[in-house]
């Protein structure tokens, strides 16, 4: 699956040597456009990291600590905190890119407090990400085109 590094380049697990295709089905884009929204984004995350309370990060940690919590129930906690954190932040920013970025930003807050948990946080945060925002993600690139 072709996947967006945080540094704005791709990487990918080749399939018969090729690349796969990206697990959001978004058209092949500019790569300096999608480094400038990546950078865009980490702004915006630097500037939301501190606001973002360390009980916020702990409960979360807490239910991905718990092996009795599916699938569904974890990725509903990172919902349910996201949308607690997106009512903080100024009315003039897109919900759905505060939304991202928080999703982004708690992910990276847990997996610094405890990085066992990476594997969990990383794919309760697709989740997360590919059933709340995959429309956002889909639009926020489909204007730039190759």
């Amino acid at each position: 699956d072709l996947e967006l590094q945080t540094d704005g380049n791709r990487s990918g697990h080749l399939q018969n040597g090729e690349l796969g295709e990206c697990p959001f089905s978004i058209p092949r884009v500019n790569d300096d456009v999608v480094r400038i929204i990546a950078a865009q984004l980490a702004e915006i995350g630097d500037q939301f990291d501190k606001e973002i309370k360390a009980r916020v990060v702990n409960d979360l940690v807490q239910h991905l600590l718990n092996e009795n919590l599916s699938r569904e129930e974890i990725t509903r906690h990172m919902s349910e905190a996201v949308e607690g954190l997106v009512r903080a932040v100024p009315s003039d920013m897109e919900q759905e890119k505060a939304m991202l970025v928080l999703a982004m930003v708690l992910t990276k807050k847990i997996a610094n407090t405890m990085p066992s948990l990476l594997q969990r946080v990383f794919s309760t945060t697709v989740n997360y990400i590919s059933q709340q925002l995959h429309n956002y993600v889909v639009r926020m690139v489909s204007g730039v085109t190759a």
